[in-house]
């Protein structure tokens, strides 16, 4: 078996925080249905997210709580693990048995033991002989708290370098981030099906791999390249075509924009990687569409798992042919004696408001609005704790339409507890300012986001591997996972350059424009908890002998304008193979995806609005055609 590489499907399936799902169902059941045709060996199912981790955390402490008080399980709030993958798992369970695909998800969430039973019970009623495995060990508190009380541990925020001593909330739940060695061993026990609870994202993909080609944990190569393989693929479409700037190039493809495929990573035993995808389907894999991804969500040439360090700054893709790219340049490191550990706090309620304004004068018509509420709330707002104002959107010039021509301005308002920002104290205020204000004042009709709703804080820290009590549980015995013997301990903050070390004269590429930095540069953004990183790229070595002498840290803050509030704080490095310079702003989404004021909370539009910036760009490059 270990002759031919292993060929894992990608597949991701995200819960934002209103709950509503963001990626399809169906990509579970079709994949093994059409094993056939399209063989894979383990379709990988990612669901985990560091919005629903603070969902699911909530969850499981609410139910426990209510169960104690009632006496019963109380599901009232809902199940704490994703239940979402039981829709894409049932329409594909025959075929599963039948052409014995692994399958690996990390839908427990908070909950993965009682996940393991709804699936489990799911198979006998379908008459199956389908082994299931889970995973335990990411659910730390009890370590996190018995570390602060011997003093052994400040546990520093690796985002915004406070001690959770001096932290203002409360944890109720804390998650640490495990490799992927505890699904290696549940699949070499004959597992078929395995359940994870926070698992690192890249994890099932290391521990199929692991377990398909017999690695052993001294084998770092083999090891960092099966990690970059599941970060490339861990969000589905986002390495075939889908939040790609270059998205209209997939347009002429054969099947264009619509259905686009989900991806397929080939891993041979030496660690050789190329990643491709569904036969038929639409999107694309192409050098880009991998550059995109890889500078996802990456903080710095050292990325991070469990299990292995992958070195990214000699990183390069090569194409192969339509819809395949060799991954070429990664290298390793051991990894380091932590892991990542999240910790959820009751942060209080928020709710929020807007009005329309249409045509003329919108600033000003902002300012009159925003200085007749702040007088309106007054009464209310000193039990407020955080108030903001903020116009989405600007009118076209000389619109063709009303909704051309609208604007959106929103008010977002916090509090520590519900009554202080009651309908009365929030909402109301709002909506009887309207016979004063400015002309044409219109508020939304919809008036359930002033509805106070909860939300939480997530505080980011470091746990020692060895706390964790990582097991493997499948047909009534439990395996333990020990960690890494080999480590290595990592400077707090990764290597950065404020400059290109090669900088050359600007001037020597000839006349310029004003135009989007966009017409010429790729880009794509992302969150990891408070910080916001932007990875920049373009298609030819002229042009990159241009982007990474424009971009230094000076530069950008310029571009993000008034983004770059004092709390941010921003590292650079280069990619020199795949013409790409990657930023990584540090606070720039305030306290991360489940209490920022921001829209942007997941931090995705960073890139976008930043491509849209006007810089001067030499008019050989647009000549070549703009993205």
């Amino acid at each position: 078996m270990a002759s031919r590489p292993i060929r894992i499907a990608g597949r991701s399936l995200l819960l934002c925080a209103s709950g509503s799902v963001s990626d399809r169902r169906h990509a579970l059941a079709a994949f093994a249905r059409a094993y056939p045709s399209d063989p894979v060996d383990v379709i990988i199912s990612d669901y985990m997210s560091e919005v629903n981790m603070t969902i699911g955390a909530a969850r499981k402490v609410d139910n426990k709580s209510l169960a104690a008080d009632h006496g019963t399980p109380f599901v009232g709030a809902g199940p704490a693990y994703e239940a979402p993958f039981l829709e894409a798992l049932e329409p594909a369970l025959e075929d599963i048995a039948k052409y014995g695909i692994k399958v690996v998800a990390n839908a427990g969430n908070t909950d993965t033991e009682t996940l393991y039973n709804v699936v489990n019970d799911m198979i006998r009623r379908k008459k199956l002989g389908i082994k299931v495995a889970w995973i335990s060990g990411d659910e730390v508190l009890p370590a996190i708290n018995a570390a602060l009380q011997a003093g052994t541990s400040p546990f520093k925020n690796i985002y915004t370098g406070e001690v959770l001593a001096g932290w203002q909330f409360k944890p109720i739940y804390a998650q640490a981030y495990l490799g992927g060695l505890g699904i290696a061993e549940a699949l070499s026990q004959g597992a078929q099906i395995v359940i994870c609870g926070r698992v690192a994202d890249a994890s099932p993909v290391i521990g199929a791999a692991f377990w398909f080609h017999r690695w052993q944990r001294s084998q770092l190569t083999e090891l960092a390249n099966a990690f970059i393989a599941g970060h490339l693929i861990e969000c589905s479409c986002y390495v075939t075509g889908g939040n790609f700037s270059g998205f209209k190039s997939i347009e002429t493809t054969a099947a264009g924009w619509v259905d686009i495929g989900y991806p397929i990573a080939e891993i041979s035993k030496e660690g050789q990687v190329v990643i491709t995808k569904q036969k038929g389907s639409g999107g694309a894999v192409t050098v880009d569409t991998c550059s995109a991804q890889l500078l996802y969500e990456i903080q710095g040439p050292w990325y991070f798992n469990s299990d292995v360090t992958a070195v990214l700054d000699q990183i390069w893709f090569e194409p192969l042919g339509p819809d395949r790219v060799a991954v070429h340049g990664v290298q390793a490191l051991p990894p380091p004696p932590t892991t990542k550990v999240g910790l959820t706090a009751r942060g209080g309620f928020q709710a929020e408001a807007m009005y329309f304004i249409t045509g003329l004068d919108v600033a000003a018509k902002a300012r009159m609005t925003e200085a007749q509420l702040r007088k309106s709330l007054q009464p209310y707002s000193d039990k407020f704790s955080l108030l903001s104002f903020s116009v989405l959107g600007a009118p076209a010039v000389d619109a063709d339409s009303q909704n051309a021509a609208t604007a959106v301005l929103r008010v977002f308002v916090q509090a520590r507890q519900s009554a202080d920002i009651a309908p009365q104290r929030f909402l109301r205020p709002i909506m009887d300012n309207v016979m004063q204000s400015y002309p044409g004042g219109t508020f939304h009709l919809d008036f359930r986001l002033g509805i106070p709703k909860p939300f939480f804080e997530y505080y980011v820290s470091l746990l020692p591997q060895s706390e964790v009590e990582h097991v493997v549980h499948l047909d009534g015995k439990d395996t333990a996972i020990p960690p890494p013997t080999l480590t290595h301990v990592f400077p707090e903050r990764q290597p950065s350059q404020p400059s290109t070390a090669l900088p050359i004269d600007l001037a020597k590429f000839g006349p310029t424009q004003r135009a989007p930095l966009g017409s010429v540069v790729h880009a794509r953004s992302g969150d990891k908890g408070s910080d916001c990183n932007c990875g920049f790229w373009v298609r030819h070595a002229d042009e990159y002998a241009w982007l990474r002498t424009l971009l230094s840290v000076d530069m950008v803050k310029l571009l993000l304008g008034k983004e770059c509030v004092p709390r941010v704080e921003i590292e650079r490095f280069e990619l020199p193979n795949l013409r790409a310079v990657h930023f990584l702003f540090r606070n720039l989404l305030d306290r991360g995806a489940t209490s920022t004021a921001s829209v942007d909370f997941l931090g995705k539009n960073c890139a976008e609005y930043l491509r849209a910036r006007h810089v001067d760009v030499p008019l050989k490059f647009l000549a070549r055609g703009k993205l």
